[in-house]
């Protein structure tokens, strides 16, 4: 294996770490959004039934937009990483 990578070029090398450090990324950001739901859904729904009432509706939509705010941050993080290999 070693050997393979030995083989690439550096161009090569880089492409490759560039895929796998988006693919992290990706991880990251999937992972976020599973707990979003997750997370927003424990806080806000209640026991009405298969519904959301409004009170839970608006819960829901001002706690995603603090989780999208944070994705925002992170995303910008993570490309600044990126950026620096």
């Amino acid at each position: 294996m070693d050997k393979a990578i030995n083989d690439l070029t550096p161009e090569q090398r880089q492409a490759i770490m560039m895929r796998a450090q988006q693919e992290a990324n990706q991880q990251v950001m999937q992972g976020m959004l599973e707990k979003m739901v997750s997370s927003c859904f424990k806080k806000c729904a209640g026991t009405s039934g298969d519904r959301l009432d409004t009170r839970e509706q608006s819960c829901m939509a001002n706690c995603q937009d603090r989780y999208f705010d944070v994705r925002e941050q992170v995303q910008l993080a993570l490309q600044k990483r990126q950026d620096s290999i």
